[in-house]
């Protein structure tokens, strides 16, 4: 799979650790999908795919809960502290997305 280059302007510096516990997390739902894909290969039974499916969901909801914390700890907060409001409106709309 060849990898595509970020299309936004905007860069985040991450802390060692923060990177590796992102990475980790995508790593695992990637294998979570490739054993899906396996399943669907070798005719497994819908139910069992539908559980490895939400297991998916779940971990793929654990990432993004666990990056907004982030998010709202690190940029959220230090644009706050440097009077751009504009970056509440961002979160807010983040917010309803996710919410969907």
């Amino acid at each position: 799979m060849e990898q595509e280059a970020c299309r936004c302007q905007r860069k985040k510096e991450r802390s060692p650790d923060e990177y590796t516990s992102l990475i980790h997390r995508l790593n695992r739902i990637e294998g979570q999908i490739r054993g899906i894909r396996g399943m669907v290969e070798n005719n497994a039974y819908c139910v069992d795919i539908l559980v490895q499916s939400a297991a998916v969901t779940a971990a793929v909801n654990a990432f993004n809960r666990e990056l907004l914390a982030q998010h709202i700890r690190t940029c959220v907060a230090q644009d706050i502290r440097d009077g751009k409001d504009e970056s509440i409106d961002e979160l807010v709309k983040t917010l309803q997305k996710l919410m969907k």
